[in-house]
């Protein structure tokens, strides 16, 4: 019969992967034992299944895997949400490898954040809700996936910056972690004090900022959840005015915006733009890069809105006019949400 380590491990292991990366100090806080139990416990695995057409399958696939994190007593599940992105069926593991099915409940694209609702309740002490706004470079951290201690790391906050995805998405206050994470997508971040700090989205090359390589994770504030839980609870989704989806990708190259990428049948493939377009403009006013892009196009107006991009086809640059939608209504949920 395997002996049930002390509580003093627990807390010792927390302390050691706080300060898992050389200088400065760490020290959990607020009674250490039971913060870093909570810690392990409380990541799991999700998993989720996509129909082949829907509309993310192409880019994201039918089957994903990762991690996601406990965060109330009736096996409430935070995650990000491009795992469960039109999932119809998903399923959690708990850190001694039972298996339970869980219901995708909620997706925001705004922050990226998605829900789940297991079937019963979790044998799992759940995570309490940190305070991202006070995270700040140099902070130390701890970055978790499903695994237990095995994938369980020190790093560091690096910067706070402005992050743009080509799919039409943007956070103003992203976090950025170094050393990178393996399996970053739905890790959690936690702070000395055990509080989930951000939900884990990507791996960068440039985790201190523009032409500055340096390899790290990309990590959603916790705090852009505060406000939209309840409405995604309730909802499936935040309320209120949709923003402009045009359905189009774009990456920067050489200070340009490229069109990498158009959704079939979406607005912009409707109003002719296409894959190596360039797109220079809104309504007159240059933009410089793909955050400018966002904020001009969501300054325009709410979801249905006419977005008038000034977009280099050929030699010449040409006004088309999308007639923008809610990105929602493009999904194919087939859930609650």
């Amino acid at each position: 019969m395997a002996r049930s380590r002390p509580p003093a491990f627990a807390f010792l292991l927390f302390a050691a992967l706080l300060l898992a990366l050389p200088a400065g100090t760490a020290r959990a806080q607020n009674g250490g034992e039971g913060a870093s139990i909570a810690v392990l416990e409380a990541v799991v695995r999700v998993t989720a299944a996509v129909p082949g057409d829907a509309r993310s399958a192409q880019t994201l696939g039918t089957e994903r895997d990762g991690s996601g994190v406990v965060i109330d007593g009736e096996g409430l599940v935070l995650t990000i949400g491009y795992l469960i992105l039109e999932a119809t069926s998903a399923e959690i593991t708990l850190a001694g490898g039972k298996r339970v099915p869980a219901q995708p409940i909620a997706y925001d694209h705004e922050s990226g954040f998605g829900l789940l609702r297991a079937s019963e309740k979790l044998a799992v002490p759940p995570m309490a809700l940190g305070n991202s706004a006070g995270v700040k470079p140099q902070d130390r951290v701890l970055v978790a996936s499903h695994g237990g201690a095995e994938m369980a790391g020190g790093a560091v906050v690096v910067t706070r910056r402005p992050f743009a995805g080509s799919w039409e998405y943007l956070l103003e206050q992203a976090i950025f972690t170094t050393p990178p994470h393996p399996a970053f997508g739905g890790a959690a971040l936690i702070g000395a004090d055990g509080g989930l700090l951000g939900i884990g989205s990507l791996a960068v090359g440039d985790a201190a900022g523009a032409d500055q390589p340096l390899p790290g994770n990309m990590f959603v504030p916790i705090d852009l959840l505060k406000p939209i839980l309840a409405d995604m609870l309730e909802h499936g989704r935040a309320q209120g005015p949709g923003r402009p989806w045009l359905g189009l990708s774009s990456e920067e190259v050489h200070g340009r915006l490229f069109v990498t990428r158009v959704s079939r049948g979406g607005p912009a493939f409707k109003a002719g733009i296409e894959p190596g377009d360039l797109v220079v403009g809104v309504n007159g006013a240059a933009v410089e890069n793909l955050a400018d892009l966002y904020r001009k196009v969501r300054a325009v107006g709410k979801a249905g809105a006419e977005i008038p991009l000034d977009v280099l086809q050929g030699m010449a640059v040409k006004r088309v006019r999308v007639k923008s939608i809610d990105r929602h209504d493009w999904l194919k949920t087939r859930s609650s949400y």
